[in-house]
């Protein structure tokens, strides 16, 4: 049919040509060889591009997205070959969706004419309903039976598949009528059948069939109306018209009590309808739900739905195989359960060692368990330390097969062997790959040394191996010597152990004291006076290593610890001397100004500066007037009545509104919001819209210096809790160019330890960290390089205070499978000239601030706290200088200034020294 077509077409462009000059055949023939020509580059495109698919695949099989990309340009092609093939190439390594399956099946019924083809078509829907329980195809695959009723045994398989179908999705509270009414209309179409000819008597064979018919209909209506469905009303008013005999009290018992089931199922069903994918909530509650009623089928069947939906969720699997394996225990159930959840999530090392130990327990074959474990090798998982787990789990399941009672056996050999692979696989291939071989304590080496010793009697062989594990940099840690010592004065004799502590004395640096403290035990219980002096002698004279090795650390510790001080001691007296040279030029400008002007008697003592002024002079002149006065003087005009006085007069008002303190009892409903802009105008009607969108804004409290300018934080006090936990929300949020930071308001007098990080600092296997991103990269512009590998969520450029890009990204993927392709695709492309690193997101654990040791007091006086903030870096003080002074009594600088030194500060003279930790280690020097 086809190449008849592409005669026909072919014959259509040939006449083409022919027609009539003035018909327009010209340009038809012009426009149809652009057509062809265009068709004919996008052939070679898609020719291309799924040759790169498949040279793709041949790299990394485990490419979902490589896989569909590749299915939809051959069936786009009609590369039906090709097109079967990748299907099932696919389905080999991953459970396929509805929709892929239904397209599959669909394309093979339309080509299978043949009885041995249709037989296909039964073994592909056999493969697809055991991917996901899915209605569809369900009653997809029943239907297609129905084509095959005229064949040999033909009604009999309908209604196998049927009641299969009604096994597996026939409690489905939503699709599951749609099966049940499909069942009822074929047994009406053979009841139909079965009738005899109008005018006719029926046989008594006959009449039996009817009678047999009929009560299979009567059945699944009873059946049906038993369970919580859907539209439960509608069928049973159905099954009132069809009857001819009252419905027997029993059904309507339980159609009563299944419509009183389903109004309880109801509320899930709804939150599920309205719910956003994944659903992963509203399907937990619904699990929650049928757990506590415990009806293992209605269990197993909202598992089976959340799966379609989240498949590739690891946790959603683990806890669906934790049931199948602790409750219902049928072993094909379990086993199709755990093996789909390692076909959808392979990067899950979890799910592979579920699967092997539930193998073990329903004891599969050897071969079949240990094919299992190779493909799991072959998985691709994203940390090295999943290989050690994996080949753990695998070699425990060994060692479990063994008789140790014999002394040589095939299962022993295949243990050792298996040890041996181990080892060389982590050193080799993981080693290679992640940089780290993931078992840096050699766990594995250490288990197959006790095996050796406890169950073989082959101390031997366990030293060997403990020798090798302290070649690998562990012998300088005391636990590893004393795992070895265990072993020996379990399984060895006194003399190695002695030995092995002789060992661990020379080379252990972290806690030598612990390992003399073993040996010294050894020898006073089994030693003789010469293993005594020997050990005494030995671990004094480490002790004495140790200790003098400790001292020269100290030592070094104190001098750069004094260098610091010295360095801080430097900056502070340079920060000194040059506020005392500002202070000199701005005094010096400020008296060349005032002898310029016509009115002097207006500033009375105009020599005396404004920091020697006190409460209660004559001139009545407050500090900041003079310190307002100065600002005109160094504004853009000369003239200190010109242009400079809107703007005294604006400080001026700004100065004139009552200070009000923060109120700690409203912390509750008060956020704190810094990193705003200095320049911002009118801060205080800004944030109020900003945040009017999370609730009804009492208060906006912008801080400010006693010149009038923002300090860039403020208090932002809602009338509502509630309101004040929705603008936490707006951390973050670009205001003027800037990251504006929000976050609780806390006292930190009161919660020192108080911080606010809002990002995840653990593992997340769902999200990447992008590094050597050029600082002109946009979000959307990383966006269109990321989407090509899976569903972006987000994207969160990572900048400075200032809003300024710092190369670095944190992009979040639907799933953990999309993450760890994207890894594979994307590290070590080039971005705009810049080679990015792309990798798993695992920050560094943040360093907590440490506490100081009271034990141990710091010459340096504690950092005085003003308010709940503390004092900023540069914020002036508010209290006037007079004040100061009196309050601190301290010696004069060379401008008047009062310098806050550390050295002034006047002391109790009862009160001793306090020593820094520099001194500390004098004194113990000295000693």
């Amino acid at each position: 049919m086809a190449a008849a077509g592409a005669e026909a077409a072919a014959e259509e462009e040939k006449r083409l040509p022919e027609g009539d000059p003035e018909s327009g055949g010209d340009s038809d023939d012009e426009g149809d060889s652009d057509s062809s020509g265009d068709g004919e580059d996008e052939e070679k495109e898609n020719e291309a591009e799924i040759q790169r698919l498949e040279e793709q695949l041949s790299i990394n099989a485990f490419d979902y997205n490589c896989h569909l990309d590749l299915i939809k340009l051959l069936r786009q092609e009609g590369e039906l070959v090709k097109l079967r093939r990748a299907r099932q190439k696919m389905s080999e390594l991953f459970p396929l969706t509805e929709e892929i399956w239904l397209d599959w099946l669909k394309d093979e019924i339309k080509m299978a004419s043949e009885i041995s083809e249709r037989e296909k078509v039964y073994e592909l829907f056999e493969r697809a309903v055991k991917d996901y329980i899915c209605p569809e195809i369900w009653l997809e695959y029943a239907q297609y039976s129905i084509g095959g009723i005229g064949q040999e045994g033909g009604i009999d398989r309908v209604r196998s598949i049927f009641e299969r179908a009604l096994t597996a999705v026939g409690l489905h509270v939503t699709k599951g009528t749609a099966l049940w009414e499909a069942y009822r209309e074929f047994e009406n179409a053979i009841l139909e059948t079965a009738q005899p000819a109008p005018g006719s008597i029926p046989s008594p064979e006959q009449q039996q069939v009817l009678c047999s018919q009929l009560e299979k209909i009567h059945t699944l209506f009873r059946r049906q109306l038993g369970i919580p469905l859907l539209d439960m009303e509608a069928s049973y008013a159905e099954y009132e018209e069809w009857s001819e005999e009252p419905i027997p009290e029993a059904t309507v018992k339980n159609y009563k009590k299944a419509l009183q089931q389903l109004e309880k199922c109801k509320p899930y069903e709804e939150a599920l309808l309205g719910a956003e994918t994944p659903k992963l909530a509203e399907y937990q509650a619904y699990i929650d739900f049928e757990m506590k009623a415990g009806d293992p089928a209605r269990i197993q069947l909202i598992y089976e739905r959340a799966l379609a939906e989240n498949c590739l969720v690891p946790d959603l699997w683990a806890r669906y195989n934790q049931y199948l394996d602790r409750q219902l225990k049928v072993k094909e159930l379990v086993l199709s359960a755990h093996d789909r959840a390692v076909r959808n999530c392979p990067w899950t090392v979890g799910l592979w060692i579920r699967y092997l130990l539930a193998m073990e327990r329903h004891r599969v074959e050897h071969s079949i368990i240990s094919e299992m474990f190779e493909k799991a090798l072959n998985a691709g998982f994203i940390q090295a330390t999943d290989y050690v787990e994996i080949w753990q789990a695998y070699l425990d399941y060994l060692r479990r097969r063994v008789d140790f009672t014999q002394d040589s056996s095939k299962e022993l050999e295949e243990l050792r062997s298996a040890f041996a692979r181990a080892v060389e696989y982590l050193k080799q291939e993981v080693e290679e790959r992640f940089s780290e071989s993931g078992d840096p304590s050699c766990t594995i080496m250490q288990n197959w040394a006790r095996v050796e010793a406890r169950l073989c009697n082959n101390m031997q062989k366990a030293r060997e191996l403990w020798d090798n594990i302290m070649t690998k940099g562990n012998a300088k840690y005391a636990n590893m010597w004393l795992e070895y010592y265990n072993l020996e004065r379990a399984h060895g004799d006194t003399q190695h152990c002695r030995k092995a502590l002789h060992r661990a004395v020379q080379c252990t640096s972290d806690y030598p004291e612990h390992v003399c403290e073993v040996l010294l035990t050894l020898e006073r219980i089994e030693g003789t006076l010469e293993d005594w002096d020997a050990a005494v002698q030995k671990t004094e004279n480490r002790l004495a290593r140790v200790n003098e090795q400790r001292a020269k650390a100290a030592e070094k510790e104190a001098a750069l610890a004094k260098q610091e001080e010295e360095r801080a001691e430097q900056r502070k007296q340079a920060r000194a001397e040059k506020k005392a040279s500002k202070k000199a030029k701005k005094t010096r400008a400020g008296d060349k100004r005032k002898a310029d002007e016509d009115d002097e008697g207006e500033w009375g003592q105009e020599e005396e500066l404004p920091s020697k002024r006190h409460r209660g002079d004559s001139d009545g002149v407050l500090p900041e007037e003079d310190m307002e006065v100065e600002t005109g003087l160094f504004g853009r005009s000369e003239k200190p009545d010109g242009p400079a006085a809107p703007k005294e007069k604006a400080s001026t008002s700004r100065k004139d509104i009552p200070k009000v303190f923060h109120d700690s009892s409203k912390d509750k409903v008060t956020v704190f919001v810094s990193n705003l802009s200095y320049t911002m105008a009118e801060p205080e009607t800004k944030l109020r819209e900003l945040f009017g969108s999370c609730g009804e804004v009492v208060e906006v409290r912008a801080v400010f210096n006693n010149k009038g300018t923002f300090r860039g934080y403020c208090y932002v006090q809602f009338r509502e809790e509630e309101a004040a936990r929705q603008a936490l929300a707006l951390d973050r949020t670009a205001v003027e160019g800037r990251p504006m930071f929000v976050s609780p308001c806390v006292d930190k007098n009161k919660n020192p330890d108080f911080k606010v990080f809002r990002y995840s600092t653990t593992l997340e296997k769902h999200k990447l960290f992008i590094s050597g991103l050029p600082f002109s990269c946009t979000k959307e512009e990383l966006e269109e390089v990321c989407k090509a590998h899976g569903n972006v969520k987000d994207i969160r450029l990572v900048t400075n205070r200032a809003g300024k890009p710092k190369g670095l990204a944190y992009v979040e993927y639907e799933n953990e499978a999309q993450a760890s392709q994207a890894v594979l695709k994307m590290d070590g492309l080039t971005v705009k000239d810049h080679v990015i690193k792309v990798m798993i997101s695992n920050p560094p654990l943040r360093k907590l601030p440490e506490r100081p040791d009271p034990s141990k007091a710091s010459m340096v006086p504690p950092r005085q706290i003003y308010g709940v903030r503390g004092k900023g870096r540069t914020q002036l003080s508010m209290m006037p200088r007079a004040l100061q002074r009196q309050s601190n009594p301290v010696a004069k600088a060379e401008n008047g200034m009062v310098q806050n030194s550390p050295a002034a500060s006047s002391e109790p003279p009862a009160e001793p020294k306090k020593m820094s930790n520099a001194d500390f280690a004098k004194m113990l020097l000295k000693k």
